[in-house]
């Protein structure tokens, strides 16, 4: 019941802040986003000392690697941070924008005014950029925000809210803007999830497990993504240097982001030339290969025969999926058959090719001749990203100001009725 209690009266504390934010100026959003980034380079030391302490206990854990390497923040991590920062506070302030004006025979006009959506709720493991990220995106969106971390990353959570809140007091924006639940008993979850009378929308940013959870459990709208089992697809037409170049980047830059490739794809006409190279720069990483049938033929005892669960699976790991295909149709299909919508990309020298796989593939990302590492709200010019959606509705891809926002109808009169 305290629980409860307490997850209840904070987020009505952040209803009560959104109400007061829509009376915040962008200047002094700008001004509270700068404070910010001053406040994270000057208490760089403490958070760093709070991350060493969750990455001690952590391994005490035995949390695996991905979430080990989620979970580690470093000078250089920091310094991302702070230039985050300042990104996003130089972005133009969505909030407020009107467009799509047209006066109508009756004599109204009437438009569209880009509005916050209210208090989003943040459920998140692991990686305590997402506390500043979500903070400083949902103040910019006129947001504001409750954030709910993992136990893992407690100690990081609470050293980077206390730098975000010092500096909204001092530029006199309501604390309860942003709001870091210290509770990390799973149950408070549920309670976040059962309050729509005080929370907009819910964004869960983690493991399958916890997203699943979330989506099946939430009285309150949810913008999610469930996995990132991402593609290369080798064409026929592809230069080999740059084929290699980009399947390489896309599955060993990092093995635990969701934008990381899991399974590659490779036209029959380039699978004897290119395989073998491949296989050489994979194994110099350390990365298991599972290939179908032809894969194995080229390959040998380098590569483990796929089962069909590796089509769907998000390693997370240096582990990769191979799969020969004999046109760009069949590796579309394969794509939207196993894929999870999160981001896709072809590396070709035909056109028509390319704005076939761009058009035909269902996905929140799709590119071309680019690694899918790409798919960053960072990378997207966003500044920063509360996290990716592969829902259709209401935002897709990487999540920054504007998904963060919708649109309201205005209508302006000069005392019209209507007959």
């Amino acid at each position: 019941m305290e629980l409860t209690k307490y997850i209840t009266e904070t987020a009505k504390a952040a209803k009560e802040a959104f109400y007061s934010l829509t009376r915040v100026s962008a200047a002094q959003k700008n001004q509270a986003l700068m404070l910010i980034a001053n406040n994270l380079a000057a208490q760089q030391h403490l958070i760093l000392a709070a991350n060493e302490a969750d990455m001690k206990a952590a391994r005490l854990q035995g949390l695996d690697a991905a979430l080990l390497d989620r979970l580690h923040l470093s000078n250089r991590s920091i310094d991302a941070m702070i230039e985050g920062v300042h990104k996003v506070a130089a972005l133009p302030d969505p909030v407020g924008e009107m467009d799509d004006f047209r006066t109508l025979h009756s004599g109204i006009t009437v438009g569209k005014m880009r509005v916050p959506l209210g208090v989003i709720g943040m459920i998140y493991e692991s990686r305590p950029n997402v506390t500043l990220d979500a903070a400083i995106l949902c103040l910019k969106a006129g947001n504001s925000c409750l954030l709910r971390g993992g136990s893992e990353a407690i100690n990081s959570n609470k050293a980077i809210a206390a730098v975000i809140n010092s500096a909204l007091i001092e530029t006199g924006i309501p604390q309860a803007a942003v709001n870091l639940i210290t509770e990390t008993d799973r149950a408070g979850v549920d309670v976040l999830l059962n309050l729509p009378e005080y929370i907009d929308v819910i964004i869960p940013r983690g493991g399958k497990g916890l997203v699943q959870r979330v989506k099946e459990k939430s009285r309150v709208p949810v913008i999610k993504h469930l996995d990132g089992i991402c593609h290369v697809y080798i064409d026929a037409s592809a230069s080999a240097e740059m084929a290699v170049d980009i399947a390489i980047n896309a599955k060993t830059s990092r093995y635990g982001t969701c934008n990381t490739m899991e399974t590659l794809l490779i036209h029959a006409s380039q699978a004897k030339k290119l395989l073998p190279l491949l296989q050489q720069k994979y194994a110099e990483k350390n990365v298991e290969l599972r290939g179908c049938a032809q894969t194995v033929q080229i390959l040998k005892d380098d590569v483990l025969p796929a089962t069909e669960e590796d089509w769907s699976t998000e390693y997370l790991a240096p582990i990769l999926s191979i799969k020969v295909v004999a046109n760009i149709e069949d590796a579309i299909e394969h794509i939207n058959h196993f894929g999870s919508h999160h981001t896709d990309s072809i590396v070709t020298n035909d056109l028509l090719h390319a704005q076939l796989f761009l058009r035909a593939v269902d996905s929140a990302s799709v590119m071309l001749n680019a690694s899918t590492r790409f798919a960053d709200g960072y990378e997207y010019g966003l500044g920063a990203e509360i996290g990716i959606s592969t829902d259709k509705i209401h935002v897709r891809g990487p999540v920054g100001l504007q998904g963060l926002t919708s649109q309201k109808w205005i209508v302006l009169g000069h005392g019209e009725v209507r007959i």
